[in-house]
């Protein structure tokens, strides 16, 4: 082996765990409540607030999925059922804005 060769396939394996880590898919959370999204703003965004504090930020590490049922109950295993669909690995349950 030359050592052009020899110096580009050391560069290439160096960078391998680059490339690896970079084609992780984003982990999916999925949040669930049986409020609506202006009632539970609050709850949301403390929720957010953590994500931060442990490094996650919605979007760029971090997918979250969102769902609402809107105080009915006859829909939560409709909605529970699409957001499983959806592959999450963390789902997050919710009863922050009833009433």
């Amino acid at each position: 082996m030359r050592r052009r060769e020899f110096i580009a396939a050391l560069g290439g394996a160096a960078a391998w765990p680059l490339v690896a880590r970079a084609q992780l898919p984003m982990p999916v959370v999925g949040w669930v409540s049986v409020g609506s999204p202006d009632a539970s703003a609050p709850f949301v965004a403390g929720f957010q607030k953590g994500l931060s504090q442990t490094g996650y930020v919605e979007g760029q590490n971090v997918t979250v999925e969102y769902r609402w049922a809107h105080n009915q109950f006859d829909r939560m295993p409709a909605i529970l059922a699409d957001v499983v669909g959806h592959r999450v690995n963390v789902l997050v349950t919710s009863q922050a804005g009833l009433g």
